[in-house]
C-alpha cells in the first residue's frame, strides 16, 4: 500500500512539474496535459511492441511530448488562438492521434513485453535481494526524480529560466528587455508537455497497460496536487517549490487511495473521486485566497499575548 502510494506519487509528480511550469511559471493554461500524458503511454507500447528496448522508447514517449507541446504552441502564437481553446483544441486532436498510434486499439497489455519496472522486478527476484520488488522499483524512480528535479533547478537558475519565470508574471517587462517571448513560451510548453508524456510513459509500464483514456482529468489531478503542495509549504525558493509538488502529488494520491479503500464508511465510491478531487480544489482556493490559517496563527498568537499580559499584571 504504502509503496503503491509513493510509486504513483512519484510517477504523477512528474506530471505536475510540468503543470507547475505552464500553469504556475508561465502563466499559460494549458490543456494539452490531458492529451499528451496518454500519448506518452501510448508512444511508449507502439514501441515495445515493435521491440524497440525500453530506455530508447522511453526518450520516444518524451520527444512525442515535445511535439505536442509545440502544436500548441503554433497553434497559441500563429493563429493567435487563445491558450485555453488551443490546449484542448491539441487535447481533442490528440485521442485520434493516440488511437493511430496504437493501431486504433484503445489499450494495449504490457504484462508479457518487458519494459524497465519488468526488468526491475525480474533482477530483483533473481538475486533474492532481502527488498520487494515494488522498493526496488520505488528507488529507482526517486532517483530519476531527483534527476529531474536537480536539471530543472538548475534550469530555473539560468538567465534563460529566471527571464520564463518573469514571463509569467510580468511580460511587459520581459518584452522591454528584447527577449522573444514566443520562443520562450514555447519551451516552457514544450518541457511541461515532455514532463507529462514521460509520466504516462512510466504509469503505462507500472499499471502494465497503456490506455487512450488514461488523460482523463489529470490536469485537474494535478492542478490539486500543486494546490495541495502549496497549501503545505509557502516557500519563493525554487528547490523547495519543485519539492513541494512532489509532495503534493504524494498526498493527493494517499487521499485517493483512502477515499477509494475507506470512502464506503461514507457512502462513497470510485464514481466520486472526481467530485472530491474538485472540492478538495475548491477547499485549497478558499483557505489560500481568506488565508484562514493565517487568521488561525494571529489568533492564536493575540490568545498568548494577552495569557501572557494577565499573568504579568497578576
Amino acid at each position: 500500500m504504502v509503496y503503491g502510494i509513493f510509486i504513483e506519487g512519484l510517477i504523477y509528480g512528474i506530471m505536475v512539474l510540468g503543470v507547475f511550469m505552464t500553469f504556475r511559471v508561465l502563466n499559460f493554461c494549458d490543456m494539452t496535459v490531458d492529451g499528451s500524458f496518454p500519448l506518452g503511454g501510448c508512444v511508449l507500447a507502439a514501441c515495445l511492441t515493435h521491440g524497440i528496448a525500453p530506455g530508447i522508447a522511453l526518450v520516444i514517449a518524451l520527444l512525442s511530448g515535445i511535439c505536442a507541446g509545440l502544436v500548441t504552441t503554433l497553434v497559441y502564437t500563429k493563429l493567435r488562438v487563445p491558450d485555453l481553446l488551443a490546449g484542448i483544441l491539441v487535447m481533442t486532436m490528440l485521442y485520434s492521434v493516440n488511437l493511430r498510434i496504437m493501431s486504433n486499439h484503445a489499450n494495449i497489455s504490457l504484462l508479457k513485453i518487458p519494459t524497465i519496472f519488468s526488468n526491475i522486478t525480474q533482477f530483483v527476484k533473481n538475486h533474492s535481494f532481502n527488498f520487494s520488488p515494488d522498493a526496488a522499483i520505488l528507488a529507482f524512480l526517486i532517483l530519476a526524480v531527483l534527476a529531474i528535479c536537480i536539471c530543472l533547478n538548475l534550469f530555473y537558475h539560468t538567465d534563460f529560466g529566471l527571464a520564463m519565470g518573469a514571463l509569467g508574471s510580468n511580460p511587459q517587462m520581459v518584452t522591454s528587455q528584447g527577449v522573444n517571448i514566443q520562443f520562450m513560451r514555447g519551451v516552457g510548453i514544450c518541457m511541461g508537455n515532455a514532463m507529462a508524456a514521460l509520466a504516462g510513459a512510466l504509469n503505462a509500464m507500472y499499471a502494465g497497460f497503456a490506455d487512450v483514456g488514461s488523460g482523463t482529468g489529470v490536469v485537474v489531478s494535478g492542478l490539486a496536487s500543486l494546490m495541495l503542495g502549496e497549501f503545505i509549504l509557502r516557500t519563493n525558493v525554487i528547490s523547495l517549490q519543485l519539492f513541494r509538488v512532489l509532495l503534493g502529488s504524494v498526498i493527493y494520491r494517499a487521499l485517493m487511495y483512502f477515499a477509494r479503500r475507506y470512502g464506503y464508511v461514507i457512502g462513497m465510491n470510485s464514481n466520486d473521486l472526481r467530485l472530491l478531487t474538485g472540492l478538495l480544489i475548491i477547499l485549497c482556493l478558499i483557505i489560500s485566497n481568506y488565508d484562514i490559517v493565517g487568521f488561525f496563527k494571529k489568533h492564536l498568537r493575540i490568545r498568548n499575548e494577552a495569557e501572557l499580559e494577565k499573568k504579568c499584571s497578576n
